[in-house]
């Protein structure tokens, strides 16, 4: 149950005393538990109802502020947090906090990536077995005095195949119940390997397999560029006739319309759907199509015992954090040595953005991840430069990952990951190379830190380049001919897209080349597209350093 409101113009009731220096601010609703949890070490002021305003002027009282996700942490919030150290966010995403500000200004953020597996997963398949068995207008039918069996005929799930989209946490979970139920599983998820699959007894496939086999399709995926309208109404269009949809995941990620459209035509048999584009949804088409979906307020984490757990879960983070400086789900900032991180300096970030690069260029499963340390850097203590890399290219494509599990996501995604040193070097003192290898190829980039601290890219798949990473990044390969930077560029500003930077790399007169922009703001999926029908360019991508948005 939540702790009792109160507001932030009542008189705050601390739990204090005066071993309890540091204090905590509770913006939005947790169990009473949790409370407890951190009143044993900490001053709580339970303030679930505080506006933005009223937050921005209480904030420099507390060193720590634990929100869901009501609250949004802006840059303005934790530059006015003079005191704060740590940012807690009770659930897994943490899209409400501005993540780039706080790592700026040294303060922690944590969340609670496991607390409501379970909850999240079980609604899935709630709303999987409603949808086959007509359940909701089956009650509402019965409710009103009717006794209509024939209209209810409903479908088996035993034998059907279910396609799963992303098989992190949920998805897994998703999947082993579907089997328990006698369902044939087939997955796609860009980081499951055939072998890993097949230790979970499940096929891996491609998404147009799964759009051309699936009885029912289930999403598990983060809201990213590339999942945002993933099941669009080109899709819908290809998949098998009858599918059942399911969306306990991110709103989005289906377009809404489209489905709509694909439920009326009988192209689709039905929809289940827990998150929605905008919530609460607005006159949303979904409305319309009475028995033929199932629809439900984003009610996935809606459990008392994920409630709970989340509450625990942040609740000891934060209390151990101010009290030991030890936190279990660390979201922006390293676990290692100072030390040591102060002897790499910028490397950090560098090989951190190069890995999210390497990410977003390549194709396929991900089957290794090398980091090579040449020169100079070759006698230090790299291995944090192997850790943020592989958080970089993880970020690229799938939800929480931070610096202390993504070691052991690539672990149970079947990811080798390889760290050499060589004491010789090119042109350069020091130089850090990535290599990604996934089933489709090898990306490989090259990067060194410059005398007055700047980071460089210095080559990309072999081509010779001089690139500061930024926020922002379009990447192309095409001919090195007359009028392409112009034909990039003009259709950049016919998007109201603007350029920042740029630079081209390449090997010889005429040959194909690498070109880098780097851009004010983000790049959707329908410019790229454009691009890609441009003659002469072979391949486009756009490439953000900010994690993609989570719940």
């Amino acid at each position: 149950m939540p702790a009792k409101d109160r507001t932030a113009t009542e008189d705050k009731k601390a739990v204090s005393a005066e071993s309890k220096t540091d204090r905590i601010l509770v913006a939005d609703e947790i169990s009473q538990e949790g409370i407890d949890v951190m009143s044993q070490a900490l001053s709580v002021d339970y303030l679930p109802k505080i506006t933005p305003e009223e937050l921005l002027k209480v904030i420099p009282e507390y060193e720590g502020l634990l929100v869901r996700s009501r609250t949004v942490v802006t840059p303005e919030v934790i530059k006015a947090g003079k005191n704060l150290k740590v940012i807690g966010r009770a659930g897994v995403g943490v899209d409400n906090i501005d993540i780039g500000a706080a790592t700026e200004a040294g303060v922690l953020v944590v969340n609670s990536p496991e607390g409501n597996t379970a909850s999240a997963a079980e609604h899935t398949v709630a709303l999987m077995m409603a949808l086959a068995r007509n359940v909701a207008p089956a009650d509402r039918s019965m409710k009103e005095g009717k006794w209509e069996r024939s209209k209810f005929t409903g479908t088996e799930l035993f034998n059907k195949t279910l396609g799963v989209v992303g098989l992190g946490k949920v998805g897994q979970r998703v999947a082993q119940t579907a089997q328990a139920l006698g369902m044939k599983v087939i997955v796609f998820d860009p980081l499951i390997s055939q072998d890993r699959a097949a230790q979970l007894h499940m096929q891996s496939v491609s998404l147009e397999e799964i759009w051309r086999r699936a009885d029912f399709i289930t999403i598990h995926t983060p809201k990213t560029r590339e999942t945002t309208n993933l099941i669009s109404g080109t899709v819908l269009s290809r998949v098998k006739p009858g599918v059942r949809i399911i969306n306990a995941a991110r709103g989005g990620i289906i377009d809404e319309q489209a489905l709509a459209k694909a439920i009326q035509d009988g192209r689709v048999a039905g929809a289940a759907i827990d998150v929605f584009d905008e919530e609460p949804p607005k006159d949303s088409p979904l409305y319309a199509l009475g028995d033929k979906v199932v629809l439900t307020p984003h009610l996935g984490a809606s459990t008392i015992e994920a409630q709970f757990n989340v509450a625990i879960d942040l609740a000891e983070q934060m209390r151990d954090y101010l009290t030991t400086g030890l936190a279990k789900s660390p979201v922006n900032l390293p676990f290692m040595r100072p030390e040591i991180l102060k002897s790499l300096g910028r490397y950090v970030w560098l090989s951190e953005a190069m890995g999210a690069i390497a990410g977003e260029l390549s194709q396929g499963t991900v089957k290794e991840l090398e980091t090579i340390a040449y020169g100079g850097l070759a006698a230090k203590d790299t291995s944090p430069l192997t850790v943020t890399a592989l958080r970089g290219m993880l970020f690229t494509k799938m939800e929480g990952v931070t610096y202390v599990n993504a070691s052991l996501i690539a672990r149970q995604h079947g990811i080798q990951v390889r760290e050499s040193k060589f004491e010789e070097t090119s042109q350069f003192g020091e130089e850090i190379t990535i290599i990604l290898s996934t089933e489709s190829g090898i990306t490989s980039l090259s990067g060194t830190i410059l005398a007055h601290d700047e980071p460089i890219i210095t080559k990309i798949n072999d081509y010779p380049i001089n690139l500061t990473p930024a926020r922002y990044m379009l990447f192309t390969m095409h001919r090195d001919q007359p009028g392409m930077v112009a034909k990039v560029a003009g259709i950049l500003g016919q998007n109201d897209i603007n350029i920042s930077t740029m630079t081209v790399a390449r090997k010889g007169i005429r040959e194909d080349s690498v070109m880098v922009m780097t851009l004010d703001d983000p790049v959707e999926n329908d410019l790229i597209n454009k691009l890609i029908e441009v003659d002469g360019i072979h391949m486009a991508r756009f490439v953000s350093l900010i994690p993609q948005s989570r719940r």
